[in-house]
């Protein structure tokens, strides 16, 4: 039970093959005879079994020829039956090579593959191959050299190329898949798969689309928290929404929003089919994640110059020897050698001294990794060079980037490089991009371990009052908010807003001016005026009644001239923020198709399109997250001391973003929003106004959700689910809370298997490792709790610290978990509880609270192996309720099963 669901796919101990007779090529398409020849080429491990649809015998005849994979090259028009007669003989998968099968044709091929409950890559895919398997399922030419590097593309003409381009390239892959339109098993599955093969060291994806957000940003947030996933995406769109309501509507396009979704889930974009290329280089040797601090170790001072320029251009660190490196190494090179900034060899430089300069770099704590440069001189041994790189970079812990420019003369010493698994570029700008590419890797991480709650720690907002208003504006059948009812919904988020009041006559807005204290602002009231100031519907600084009343008449009187279509209100009348020197801020929302809705921040005012400053993050937002936010924008310069005007209040400003993030994700129906601007400063930040669009109509990220998860639907990132966590008393004194798991759990829940004991271990693990490999730690921590769930019995702890002072510690002592089955309908559980913790209930109570998740998740079935060994396990199943039988396929399991 340990294998993954799409094992009979990917890794199947027999086939069977519906591509025609292998020994004639009458009648045959072109996707078949490269199967054939695919298929023969090299001997595959397992059974493989050629049938023909047209010829083939009885059904007993058909029952010998049982398989887990079906493979299918045939016309569109004999597909069907091939799929048929897959089901028939009990394959559990089925890939269909083919092109030019339509949407309706793939639909019923799906439906064909549900009910015989088979798994069906295809239609309009290439197939995949896995090198260590021997096994090549394609139409994409010869076996790739076996590797670490997986290759997931949406492009049977990019997969061709890229295996192309690795033959003389010396990269490997473990597995590669290639994913047309319409196909069954889709891009996030095939994710989910690789994250858990322990062949694949890391993932390259070429993607042009998704259908489901909610499984894309699961899957490739568990691949990327178990190894690099680099993704390069076609079809960018530019930004600019004509049809927009809000500014932030018409500034973020949706290519902004893919590259904010990809950074949440800790993978790293490329922009180029070459980026690509030097990612995969870089993958396929291995390096993992480091920080941004590359040395430039070179023969020459002018390539050594372009590639520091290039570190500055795109946000990396020239990393520098220390004063104590620099002094020991300064001997060991020719004369005219400089180690101030570049560590510049002269042209003098032979192997051993780009030996020793590496060696220096390597054992240097300021250096992350190192890219050496080579330029060809006359009469040098180019070669001779690259062979000294390749003898050391075993012993090297940093990353290896090699450059060696020039074409004819240096072709030898790529090839010694290439062979050595060293990173080879032909421009220093490729070379320090690769290295930029890794250290992102590293820095997407950090909001990839994010997983907030939809609600903050602040005070609990009035959702039921924002909901109502939400409601009243419906059922006027209108989705465009006015100014106070914006106002209204932020001020039920406790989101700090300037006092406004709607005036209808001159006299009223005067009154109301006088009561509010001068100087005050006026603004038209509109349901069908997107942008006040464009209809000069914005009036400031009025400082005495008389300006007031002659500014009501004018604004009226102007409007109606320049929008004689809309609907006017009245006039707002609110005073002016008293902030000389704030800011003007901005924070929006918008909805993309797949993503859902985005946090948009940036610099504010009449002048934000034309600034075009925007960050955004997909909600749920928590404290780093927000800050993170901040940062990437242009305005964070001048939130500091700033020109004379003091640092802002952050800590206001952050939670502002808290605040809309909770406001995004409980109302549903928010579809575009602005709050700008919002002035801060030191002393704190209001929202000056503000315009919000709604819809009825659900939008929905996932296509389908249990009724737990239905009120966060339109979230491509499920956000914490606070809500199971609760405090239970312990039997014998004292008390635990059980709650689901988080990424920063993954220490304490090491902790917990190395507390266990070896028999312990076994029964959980069925295995005698002593603790969880990184891999394993890392899967089991940062879970998709749309589709599974762990929960942790967590107890505290008081001890001594060093000092002899009293502290409270955490520790975890029990965790239950299931994992949803491929039938969507069941799921799989384990359980396991600290020995010292053991007859103390904790077990039952885990497997109770686990039982009502998944009750509420909508599965109706649970169930689980148990060692047949394992009476206490059996015991507390048995008390619990649940059904006892023998393991068909291993006597030293029972399986048991419980209805929910």
């Amino acid at each position: 039970m340990d294998k993954h669901y799409l094992t009979p796919l990917f890794t199947p101990e027999s086939i069977v093959v519906f591509a025609g007779s292998p020994d004639s090529s009458e009648g045959q398409s072109a996707h078949a005879l490269a199967l054939h020849q695919a298929l023969q080429a090299q001997r595959f491990s397992g059974s493989l079994r050629f049938l023909d649809i047209q010829s083939t015998g009885t059904l007993a005849d058909l029952a010998q020829a049982r398989a887990d994979l079906a493979i299918i090259a045939l016309p569109p028009q004999d597909i069907a039956a091939a799929l048929e007669v897959a089901g028939r003989i009990t394959c559990r998968a089925a890939l269909v090579i083919s092109s030019g099968v339509s949407t309706e044709q793939a639909a019923a091929l799906k439906k064909i593959a549900r009910r015989e409950g088979m798994l069906l890559l295809g239609p309009n895919s290439l197939g995949f191959q896995r090198p260590g398997l021997q096994l090549n399922a394609s139409a994409t030419g010869p076996l790739a050299q076996a590797g670490s590097l997986a290759l997931v593309s949406q492009s049977g003409a990019l997969t061709a190329s890229m295996l192309d381009w690795a033959r003389s390239n010396a990269v490997g892959f473990s597995s590669v898949v290639s994913l047309g339109p319409n196909t069954g098993v889709d891009i996030a599955q095939v994710l989910d798969f690789l994250a858990n093969d322990a062949q694949t060291q890391s993932i390259i994806v070429y993607l042009e689309g998704i259908g489901n957000a909610r499984r894309f940003m699961s899957a490739l947030r568990s691949a990327a928290n178990a190894k690099p996933v680099v993704i390069l995406k076609a079809g960018r769109k530019p930004a600019g929404n004509a049809a927009a309501q809000t500014h932030s509507g018409a500034i973020v396009g949706s290519d902004d929003v893919f590259d904010s979704a990809l950074r949440r889930a800790g993978a790293v974009r490329v922009r180029s089919f070459v980026e690509l290329f030097s990612a995969a280089k870089c993958l396929a040797s291995r390096y993992r994640p480091v920080g941004r601090r590359l040395a430039i170790v070179t023969n020459g001072g002018g390539p050594g110059v372009l590639a520091a320029d290039w570190i500055n251009e795109i946000g990396l660190e020239l990393g520098r020897l220390s004063a104590d490196s620099a002094a020991a190494l300064k001997p060991l090179l020719p004369e005219l050698a400089s180690l101030s900034d570049l560590i510049d060899l002269s042209e003098d430089a032979e192997g051993p001294h780009y030996q020793a300069a590496i060696e220096a770099a390597g054992r240097d704590k300021q250096i992350d990794g190192v890219l050496a440069i080579y330029s060809p001189k006359l009469g040098a041994d180019t070669t001779a060079v690259a062979r000294a790189l390749a003898q050391m970079k075993r012993g090297l812990s940093k990353p290896l980037l090699a450059c060696w420019m020039g074409d004819a003369s240096v072709g030898a010493a790529r090839s010694t490089l290439n062979e050595a698994s060293i990173p080879s570029f032909r421009t220093p700008e490729a070379a320090v991009g690769a290295f930029g590419n890794i250290a992102s890797f590293y820095q997407n991480q950090l909001l990839l371990q994010q997983t907030p709650a939809p609600l903050s720690t602040l005070a609990k907002p009035d959702i039921e009052a924002a909901r109502l208003v939400i409601e009243g504006v419906l059922s006027e059948r209108r989705k465009v908010l006015t100014e106070i009812e914006s106002k209204t919904l932020l001020s039920a988020f406790h989101i700090p807003v300037t006092h406004t009041i709607l005036a209808r006559s001159a006299n009223e807005a005067m009154m109301i001016a006088t009561q509010l204290g001068y100087p005050v602002a006026l603004k038209i009231d509109s349901p069908d005026i997107t942008h006040k100031s464009d209809v000069q519907g914005v009036m400031l600084n009025l400082q005495h009644g008389a300006a007031v009343k002659d500014g009501y008449t004018d604004m009226m009187e102007r409007v109606a001239r320049l929008a004689p279509q809309a609907r006017i209100n009245g006039v707002t009348v609110q005073k002016m923020a008293a902030a000389k020197r704030g800011r003007e801020i901005y924070i929006g929302l918008v909805t993309d198709d797949p993503f859902g809705p985005v946090i948009v921040f940036g610099a504010g005012g009449t002048m934000i399109e034309l600034l075009n400053d925007r960050a955004m993050e997909l909600p749920p937002l928590n404290r780093y997250l927000a800050h993170r936010l901040i940062e990437r924008s242009r305005v964070a310069e001048t939130l500091g001391d700033w020109r004379g005007a003091s640092a802002v209040d952050m800590d206001a400003l952050e939670q502002v973003l808290l605040r809309v993030s909770e406001m995004v994700c409980e109302l549903p129906q928010l579809r575009e929003m602005d709050i700008n601007p919002i002035i801060v400063d030191e002393f704190g930040a209001v929202a000056v106004d503000a315009r919000i669009v709604i819809d009825g109509a659900s939008v929905a990220v996932v296509s389908s959700a249990g009724p737990g998860s239905q009120q966060y639907a339109h979230l491509a990132i499920l956000p914490y689910p606070a809500r199971h966590a609760q405090v239970w008393p312990m039997r014998g004194g004292g008390e635990y809370t059980l709650r689901p798991i988080r990424p920063d759990d993954a220490q304490m829940l090491q902790q917990l298997v190395h507390s266990l004991s070896a028999e312990s271990r076994y029964f959980r693990f069925v295995s005698s490792m002593t603790e969880l490999p990184p891999a394993m730690l890392a899967r089991f921590s940062l879970i998709d709790y749309d589709r599974e769930m762990a929960l942790v019995a967590v107890s505290k702890q008081r001890s001594l610290d060093a000092n002899g002072e009293a502290q409270e510690t955490e520790r975890i002592i029990g965790v239950s978990r299931y994992i949803t089955n491929p039938d969507q309908s069941s799921c799989e559980f384990s359980l396991v509880v600290a020995d010292d913790f053991s007859g103390k209930g904790l077990g039952s109570r885990l497997m109770e609270s686990i039982m009502d998740v998944a009750r509420e998740k909508g599965l109706s079935e649970i169930e689980g192996l148990v060692l047949a060994k394992n009476p206490g396990m059996l015991k507390l199943m048995k008390s619990l309720g649940f059904s006892i039988k023998p393991f068909a396929e291993d006597p030293d399991f029972k399986w048991v099963t419980h209805a929910l």
